[in-house]
């Protein structure tokens, strides 16, 4: 989801850098701006009291993150930390209920945007029942390439590291590592100079979408 920045910044949007490692929110703590990543990457997760880190979603350029509580009255879900340095852009919330006020459009976009992080969400669940590593890891590929999201579609390069692709699926990245393999092996990954690539998934997962 992208608000056109022409617009964000006629409202009164103000554009902040950020450096690799810095904390952009926390989790649990209060919302009080609307943020979109003009440049760079930042990773969106949940981490424990022991540092273990659950991998939300890698955010792209242009995206949105963290936008949960600007539609409740509840504190952030996750925290987001700059992944290299970034650039973002903030509107206050008040601002931002008063776009969605005037452009319901804008209000409809960001509807499916909850709707489809929480079909991901309801998605990732049911899969980490599955024990299979090879599974799980089809299964986020699949629906990587379903949405589009941390996808190229073009050349089908996967836009997550093998540490990314273990915290979002709760594996140790040694197991990633080895189940990667063996699934290249089997032909339904390929892996070039350490790059992750695949061809069409889609009916992996198609049903599972749209159910």
């Amino acid at each position: 989801m992208m608000v056109d920045v022409d617009l964000l910044l006629a409202l009164g949007a103000s554009y902040k850098k950020v450096f690799q490692g810095e904390i952009i929110f926390m989790e649990g703590s209060r919302c009080n701006f609307y943020h979109q990543l003009v440049s760079g990457k930042v990773r969106w997760a949940n981490i424990n009291d022991e540092g273990k880190e659950y991998l939300q979603t890698m955010v792209e350029t242009g995206e949105c993150f963290g936008e949960l509580p600007l539609f409740d009255p509840g504190p952030y879900a996750a925290s987001a930390i700059a992944e290299e340095d970034s650039v973002v852009l903030k509107l206050h919330e008040s601002t931002f209920h008063q776009l969605l006020e005037e452009h319901p459009a804008i209000l409809l976009s960001f509807s499916k945007l909850l709707a489809q992080r929480l079909r991901f969400k309801f998605f990732m669940l049911k899969d980490l029942l599955c024990n299979e590593p090879e599974e799980r890891i089809a299964s986020l590929i699949a629906y990587l390439q379903y949405t589009k999201h941390n996808f190229c579609s073009q050349c089908g390069k996967i836009k997550l590291t093998r540490q990314q692709i273990a915290n979002m699926t709760c594996l140790r990245v040694e197991t990633v590592i080895r189940a990667m393999r063996h699934m290249h092996e089997l032909g339904t990954i390929n892996i070039r100079k350490g790059k992750v690539y695949c061809g069409n998934m889609t009916p992996v997962i198609r049903g599972r979408c749209t159910n």
